[in-house]
């Protein structure tokens, strides 16, 4: 019977070292997560056109001939999406519209 207790109380032991060894890796889990806080928000990107548009108070129309066009379109003629030009709804289609145009008449 002494073997026996013995071979239990280093049973235990070791189950009580792999418990704190758990706590210990769970607790730096959990500092890291509190020292990496999320960044804050950026703020929304406001439609270049409709700033342009409130200032000149110009009707909602972009042109063909327009030399920013090249900005909204990729080296291989694809036009970027509204999350990457920050563009509102209407003037993306605008501008899509604009840019075949310009494309068909080969200024882009």
């Amino acid at each position: 019977m002494g073997e026996n207790l013995s071979t239990r109380e280093v049973i235990e032991e070791l189950n009580r070292q792999e418990n704190r060894q758990e706590n210990k890796a769970k607790k730096n889990a959990s500092e890291a997560n509190e020292e990496r806080k999320r960044a804050p928000r950026q703020k929304r990107r406001v439609c270049a056109f409709c700033m342009e548009k409130d200032e000149a108070k110009r009707p909602l129309y972009i042109d063909y001939k327009d030399p920013r066009l090249k900005k909204y379109v990729s080296e291989g003629g694809k036009i970027f999406p509204r999350r990457q030009t920050g563009l509102c709804a209407a003037h993306q289609r605008e501008l899509a519209r604009a840019v075949k145009i310009a494309k068909s008449m080969g200024l882009l």
